[in-house]
């Protein structure tokens, strides 16, 4: 083999190893599990859902796009600084493409097919839905448990998260991580429910990172 095309080759590979070890991890799924409720004497923070939001990040063999999903309103109930309860609605309508400049016409394009019946249907689902079930601590990890509800499928994730009380504020930010789209029933380009796509599929797993700033009512 031409010992330049050996160099492009180990560089391709390289590339790849390394794509692959920066992954975030899978959020762990299971089925859907019971609420959680506050106790009376929860203190409730109301979600700014002005300066809350959700990041995300899509994959395909070509390269990935990101961008951010606002939230429409939320809740947590807290127990001696202890997260006990709480929900946040994501408001899908405004899904956003960062990594295209808006002028773009790929801008639209793009999201206008995130929101179209092939992906997350916006339409006839314009809000998703997280639901917390529980939280614990793990090698000294808070991990936050909840039902996440998309096109009207539910499972339940844990992932870690952090959180800083200061005054009357909240804060609550995650680590990123990944959710498999394919449990949701968000079937477009993926191989786990279609064969034969070659390299035109895109991959199941979508990187998410969730910060939320909320206020004492």
């Amino acid at each position: 083999m031409n010992t330049r095309i050996f160099k492009i080759f180990s560089l391709i590979a390289l590339i790849t190893m390394a794509s692959c070890g920066d992954k975030a991890k899978e959020a762990e799924t299971k089925d859907a599990e019971a609420a959680a409720v506050a106790e009376d004497t929860a203190i409730t923070y109301n979600v700014n859902t002005a300066e809350s939001g959700i990041d995300w990040k899509g994959f395909k063999p070509t390269g990935s796009h990101f961008g951010t999903i606002t939230l429409s309103e939320g809740t947590l109930n807290l127990n001696e600084a202890t997260i006990e309860s709480g929900s946040f609605v994501i408001e899908m309508n405004s899904i956003a493409v960062s990594d295209i400049p808006a002028e773009e016409e790929g801008n639209a394009k793009l999201v206008g097919h995130l929101k179209n019946a092939d992906f997350f249907n916006v339409e006839d689902h314009p809000t998703a839905k997280f639901e917390v079930t529980g939280i614990s601590t793990v090698e000294g990890k808070t991990i936050l448990s909840g039902n996440l509800t998309i096109k009207e499928k539910t499972n339940n994730i844990s992932f870690p998260v952090t959180t800083e009380i200061k005054d009357d504020m909240l804060s609550l930010t995650s680590e990123t991580f990944t959710i498999d789209r394919s449990k949701w029933n968000i079937e477009y380009g993926s191989k786990s429910f279609f064969d034969n796509l070659g390299d035109k599929f895109i991959n199941d797993d979508i990187e998410i990172k969730v910060a939320l700033t909320a206020t004492k009512a």
